[in-house]
């Protein structure tokens, strides 16, 4: 019955979110897409999460339906891929990225399409951000993303990033890191 109830759910949300899509050109757009994915962000509670999910479902390079996006997340680019089961928290900025199977993203945390998104000039002035370097950031599977982080470098699978953390460097595979700037604390499995 369960499973019944959340098809269902996803049915409505996919009719009621595919008007957002069109005006988005399915994520092609960008205006369009930043427009719909703000609004969509708005949405309160399990509806909103299931609405969100929706439109990003159509709207994203890929993005699996049992992952949980919740209030006051948005994506910045369609250039996203969300893998099974991921979940992340509220108010969270997500520019591209590929976020592995199982991960946990906590609330107010940022994805930054790298480091390198703003350069200078010989003269250090700064240049417009169609200058600017972007790269898609992943998050391997089964990590966590603690509160606060700010990710711009690449997370392992299995690695543990603290809350408020600030990750420029690589975070490797089953670590936990914390701190600003980042740095290995430790092993995550131990």
């Amino acid at each position: 019955m369960k499973t019944v109830l959340k098809l269902a759910a996803r049915g409505a949300a996919l009719a009621l979110v595919f008007p957002f899509a069109i005006l988005s050109a399915f994520g092609r757009l960008r205006p369009g897409f930043s427009f719909c994915a703000e609004l969509c962000a708005l949405f309160p509670g399990l509806p909103g999460d299931y609405l969100r999910g929706a439109f990003y479902r159509l709207t994203l390079a890929s993005c699996a339906w049992n992952s949980r996006i919740s209030f006051g997340t948005f994506f910045s680019t369609p250039d996203v891929v969300i893998e099974d089961g991921v979940y992340i928290g509220a108010y969270c900025v997500i520019g591209r990225a590929r976020i592995g199977r199982r991960t946990q993203i906590a609330s107010h945390v940022q994805i930054l399409s790298g480091a390198r998104q703003h350069g200078r000039d010989e003269h250090g002035n700064l240049l417009g951000a169609e200058h600017g370097v972007f790269q898609a950031i992943a998050i391997g599977s089964d990590s966590w993303i603690g509160a606060g982080a700010i990710v711009m470098a690449d997370v392992g699978q299995r690695t543990t990033v603290g809350a408020g953390a600030i990750v420029t460097r690589t975070a490797p595979d089953n670590s936990t890191v914390v701190g600003n700037p980042a740095r290995v604390l430790g092993s995550s499995t131990t």
